[in-house]
């Protein structure tokens, strides 16, 4: 359900909306990179080992910038 209701939210969201939240979701996965990095060093686990691990979750979140990028697109080539 909350799906449903997020992706209503995507088709209303301007293009300045959108690119606040691609912005966001960038940062937030880069974030998530860095500190699990960060973890992984401190804890001595391999840093391929940490990516690994990480990967599924990175996997979606680069589905989700793509998807709002696309919907973007579609808002500056359809206005």
């Amino acid at each position: 359900m909350a799906d449903t209701q997020e992706l209503t939210a995507i088709d209303q969201a301007t293009s300045e909306e959108l690119t606040e939240v691609i912005a966001e979701l960038e940062q937030y996965r880069e974030r998530l990179v860095n500190d699990t990095l960060s973890m992984a060093q401190r804890a001595k686990i391999m840093k391929a080992q940490a990516m690994s691990s990480l990967e599924p979750q990175l996997a979606q979140i680069d589905a989700q910038l793509q998807a709002l990028r696309q919907r973007q697109a579609t808002l500056t080539t359809g206005s």
